[in-house]
């Protein structure tokens, strides 16, 4: 991206109430970040440093989508539905929540790989608790 550019864009983005202007690349990584303090010609260009080669994605957390007893199996079952380790599918279930008689799933919201369970078997949980880690593919 050339300096006349980003000045450009600097420009523009002053005449406006945008507080803040984001550029991603093909790659959905940041390119720049452009801030607008509200004082007119306080603009802040941010660096944001490319991904090396040997960046890892972040891990995703799937929270419990409700309160009740998290399940790594099903009730009849001895196997975990996906233990450490185990690569899945989005929308693929990770485990079950128990609410009184009723079984939800709790399922990937993306493809990737089990990397930690972060609650026990049977452990009783709220809304929100973190309850496994993902590394996406």
């Amino acid at each position: 991206m050339s300096i006349d550019l980003v000045q450009q864009l600097s420009a523009w983005l002053v005449d406006t109430d945008i507080g803040l202007l984001e550029l991603r690349g093909p790659d959905r990584q940041v390119q720049l970040r452009l801030r607008n303090d509200g004082g007119g010609a306080a603009i802040r260009q941010e660096s944001v440093a490319a991904p090396s080669a040997s960046a890892r994605p972040p891990t995703s957390v799937m929270n419990s989508p409700s309160v009740g007893v998290f399940l790594h199996r099903h009730p009849m079952r001895e196997s975990a539905l996906a233990p450490a380790g185990t690569r899945v599918r989005e929308g693929q279930p990770l485990g079950l929540l128990q609410v009184g008689a009723l079984l939800l799933p709790v399922c990937a919201q993306q493809a990737g790989t089990v990397a930690g369970l972060r609650v026990a078997h049977g452990t009783v949980v709220g809304y929100g608790t973190p309850l496994i880690d993902l590394d996406p593919l």
